[in-house]
Protein backbone atom coordinates (compact mmCIF):
# COMPACT_ATOMS: atom_id res chain seq x y z
CA UNK A 1 0.00 0.00 0.00
CA UNK A 2 1.74 2.76 -1.03
CA UNK A 3 -0.62 5.86 -1.50
CA UNK A 4 -2.55 7.84 1.27
CA UNK A 5 -5.64 9.32 0.96
CA UNK A 6 -7.10 12.17 3.28
CA UNK A 7 -10.65 10.55 4.44
CA UNK A 8 -13.18 13.22 5.72
CA UNK A 9 -15.08 11.66 8.16
CA UNK A 10 -17.45 13.38 11.31
CA UNK A 11 -16.53 13.40 14.56
CA UNK A 12 -19.89 13.18 16.69
CA UNK A 13 -22.42 12.40 14.78
CA UNK A 14 -23.73 8.25 16.31
CA UNK A 15 -24.02 6.11 15.14
CA UNK A 16 -22.39 6.54 11.91
CA UNK A 17 -19.49 8.17 12.83
CA UNK A 18 -17.89 9.07 16.80
CA UNK A 19 -15.34 9.04 19.41
CA UNK A 20 -16.06 6.16 21.18
CA UNK A 21 -15.42 5.45 25.54
CA UNK A 22 -11.88 4.91 24.77
CA UNK A 23 -10.95 7.41 22.85
CA UNK A 24 -11.14 5.18 19.20
CA UNK A 25 -13.05 6.59 16.21
CA UNK A 26 -15.85 4.26 15.41
CA UNK A 27 -19.08 4.35 13.58
CA UNK A 28 -20.52 2.93 9.99
CA UNK A 29 -18.93 5.48 7.90
CA UNK A 30 -15.88 4.85 9.94
CA UNK A 31 -15.57 1.04 8.98
CA UNK A 32 -16.80 2.08 6.11
CA UNK A 33 -13.96 4.48 4.65
CA UNK A 34 -11.53 1.67 6.38
CA UNK A 35 -13.04 -1.11 4.11
CA UNK A 36 -12.84 0.84 1.27
CA UNK A 37 -9.36 1.78 1.60
CA UNK A 38 -8.34 -1.83 2.93
CA UNK A 39 -10.56 -2.75 -1.11
CA UNK A 40 -8.70 -0.27 -2.99
CA UNK A 41 -5.16 -0.94 -1.29
CA UNK A 42 -4.21 2.55 -0.64
CA UNK A 43 -3.17 4.27 3.16
CA UNK A 44 -5.89 6.14 4.58
CA UNK A 45 -5.61 9.19 6.96
CA UNK A 46 -9.40 9.48 8.30
CA UNK A 47 -10.31 13.35 9.42
CA UNK A 48 -12.70 14.27 11.66
CA UNK A 49 -14.12 17.24 10.79
CA UNK A 50 -17.76 19.04 10.91
CA UNK A 51 -20.85 18.80 8.62
CA UNK A 52 -20.98 21.91 7.09
CA UNK A 53 -16.95 22.31 6.50
CA UNK A 54 -16.92 18.80 4.69
CA UNK A 55 -18.18 19.54 0.72
CA UNK A 56 -15.77 22.76 0.77
CA UNK A 57 -12.98 21.17 2.25
CA UNK A 58 -13.40 18.38 -0.40
CA UNK A 59 -13.96 20.80 -3.41
CA UNK A 60 -10.47 22.62 -2.21
CA UNK A 61 -8.86 19.47 -2.05
CA UNK A 62 -8.35 19.74 1.16
CA UNK A 63 -9.37 16.17 1.45
CA UNK A 64 -9.50 13.24 -1.17
CA UNK A 65 -12.80 12.14 -0.15
CA UNK A 66 -15.50 12.02 2.32
CA UNK A 67 -17.38 9.02 3.76
CA UNK A 68 -19.96 11.11 6.00
CA UNK A 69 -23.46 10.38 4.75
CA UNK A 70 -23.87 12.94 1.68
CA UNK A 71 -27.35 12.84 0.22
CA UNK A 72 -26.37 13.75 -3.55
CA UNK A 73 -28.09 17.01 -3.92
CA UNK A 74 -27.68 18.82 -7.25
CA UNK A 75 -26.11 21.94 -5.26
CA UNK A 76 -23.57 19.52 -3.62
CA UNK A 77 -23.03 18.07 -7.38
CA UNK A 78 -22.00 21.36 -8.76
CA UNK A 79 -18.57 21.33 -6.07
CA UNK A 80 -17.83 17.30 -6.19
CA UNK A 81 -17.99 13.78 -7.83
CA UNK A 82 -20.42 11.46 -5.77
CA UNK A 83 -20.10 7.66 -6.23
CA UNK A 84 -22.69 5.35 -6.67
CA UNK A 85 -25.40 5.28 -3.46
CA UNK A 86 -23.94 2.67 -1.01
CA UNK A 87 -27.25 2.85 1.15
CA UNK A 88 -30.78 4.81 1.33
CA UNK A 89 -31.64 7.47 3.69
CA UNK A 90 -34.69 9.24 4.98
CA UNK A 91 -35.58 11.92 7.21
CA UNK A 92 -37.21 12.08 10.37
CA UNK A 93 -39.02 14.60 12.39
CA UNK A 94 -38.42 14.03 16.22
CA UNK A 95 -40.90 16.01 18.88
CA UNK A 96 -43.67 15.49 21.79
CA UNK A 97 -46.95 14.07 19.48
CA UNK A 98 -48.44 17.57 20.05
CA UNK A 99 -46.30 19.26 18.13
CA UNK A 100 -46.62 18.40 13.97
CA UNK A 101 -44.07 19.50 11.42
CA UNK A 102 -44.77 23.11 10.93
CA UNK A 103 -46.42 23.80 14.29
CA UNK A 104 -46.14 27.73 15.05
CA UNK A 105 -43.54 28.92 17.24
CA UNK A 106 -41.66 25.32 17.17
CA UNK A 107 -38.17 25.77 17.47
CA UNK A 108 -36.18 23.17 15.22
CA UNK A 109 -32.70 22.15 15.95
CA UNK A 110 -30.68 20.89 12.90
CA UNK A 111 -27.10 20.44 12.68
CA UNK A 112 -25.23 22.88 10.32
CA UNK A 113 -24.46 22.10 6.44
CA UNK A 114 -27.24 19.89 6.76
CA UNK A 115 -30.23 19.38 4.31
CA UNK A 116 -32.26 19.01 7.43
CA UNK A 117 -31.44 22.54 7.96
CA UNK A 118 -31.98 23.54 4.20
CA UNK A 119 -34.84 22.40 4.66
CA UNK A 120 -35.77 23.87 7.62
CA UNK A 121 -34.72 27.02 6.14
CA UNK A 122 -37.04 27.00 2.72
CA UNK A 123 -39.87 25.99 4.98
CA UNK A 124 -39.26 29.20 7.17
CA UNK A 125 -39.25 27.25 10.43
CA UNK A 126 -37.52 28.96 13.83
CA UNK A 127 -33.72 27.30 13.94
CA UNK A 128 -31.80 25.99 16.90
CA UNK A 129 -28.26 25.04 14.76
CA UNK A 130 -26.15 23.10 16.27
CA UNK A 131 -22.64 22.05 14.86
CA UNK A 132 -23.01 18.20 15.54
CA UNK A 133 -25.66 15.41 16.30
CA UNK A 134 -25.03 14.85 19.77
CA UNK A 135 -25.80 18.90 20.46
CA UNK A 136 -29.48 17.92 19.23
CA UNK A 137 -29.80 15.96 22.32
CA UNK A 138 -28.60 18.31 24.59
CA UNK A 139 -30.97 21.18 23.09
CA UNK A 140 -33.76 19.08 23.12
CA UNK A 141 -33.37 18.13 26.93
CA UNK A 142 -32.65 21.77 27.99
CA UNK A 143 -35.92 22.72 26.01
CA UNK A 144 -33.84 25.23 23.48
CA UNK A 145 -35.72 23.00 20.77
CA UNK A 146 -38.93 21.70 20.88
CA UNK A 147 -38.06 19.07 17.87
CA UNK A 148 -35.35 18.03 15.49
CA UNK A 149 -35.17 17.05 11.89
CA UNK A 150 -32.20 14.48 11.28
CA UNK A 151 -31.36 11.45 9.32
CA UNK A 152 -33.47 8.26 10.06
CA UNK A 153 -30.10 6.23 11.38
CA UNK A 154 -29.49 9.23 14.20
CA UNK A 155 -32.92 9.75 14.79
CA UNK A 156 -32.82 5.81 15.63
CA UNK A 157 -29.54 6.18 17.61
CA UNK A 158 -31.38 9.47 19.50
CA UNK A 159 -34.09 7.54 20.22
CA UNK A 160 -31.78 4.89 22.43
CA UNK A 161 -31.02 8.10 24.97
CA UNK A 162 -32.84 7.66 28.39
CA UNK A 163 -32.96 11.44 28.52
CA UNK A 164 -35.49 11.55 25.01
CA UNK A 165 -37.11 8.61 26.07
CA UNK A 166 -38.21 10.34 28.97
CA UNK A 167 -39.43 13.12 26.58
CA UNK A 168 -41.95 11.05 25.39
CA UNK A 169 -41.03 11.99 21.95
CA UNK A 170 -42.56 10.63 18.53
CA UNK A 171 -41.08 9.81 14.92
CA UNK A 172 -42.51 11.11 11.63
CA UNK A 173 -40.94 10.24 8.20
CA UNK A 174 -40.69 13.56 6.54
CA UNK A 175 -41.59 12.84 2.68
CA UNK A 176 -39.80 15.60 0.99
CA UNK A 177 -37.64 14.31 -1.78
CA UNK A 178 -35.25 16.94 -0.95
CA UNK A 179 -34.40 15.56 2.45
CA UNK A 180 -34.33 11.88 1.44
CA UNK A 181 -32.68 9.38 -1.07
CA UNK A 182 -29.38 8.10 -2.25
CA UNK A 183 -25.87 8.50 0.43
CA UNK A 184 -23.16 8.90 -1.37
CA UNK A 185 -19.62 9.20 -1.02
CA UNK A 186 -17.98 12.50 -1.99
CA UNK A 187 -15.12 13.16 -4.13
CA UNK A 188 -12.54 16.02 -5.27
CA UNK A 189 -13.91 16.83 -8.72
CA UNK A 190 -10.86 16.67 -10.36
CA UNK A 191 -10.20 12.84 -9.61
CA UNK A 192 -12.69 11.10 -12.14
CA UNK A 193 -10.32 8.15 -11.57
CA UNK A 194 -10.76 7.67 -7.91
CA UNK A 195 -14.65 8.20 -8.12
CA UNK A 196 -14.22 4.62 -10.58
CA UNK A 197 -11.62 2.93 -7.83
CA UNK A 198 -14.58 3.87 -5.45
CA UNK A 199 -17.50 2.71 -7.22
CA UNK A 200 -15.75 -0.36 -7.72
CA UNK A 201 -14.60 -1.16 -4.22
CA UNK A 202 -18.59 -0.55 -3.43
CA UNK A 203 -19.37 -3.33 -5.48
Amino acid sequence: MSSSMRVAVIGNSPPMSYVDESGKLTGFNVEMAHALCATMKIRCNLLPTSLDKVVDAVSAGEMDFAVVSLLATPERRKKVLFSKPYYRSLSIWLSKPSIKPGSPRTTVAVVNGSVQAQHAENQGWKTKRVTNHREISTSLVAGDADATVVPMLTAVSLMEKPSLQALGLESTVLSDPLISGDVCISIHSGRPELREQIDTALD
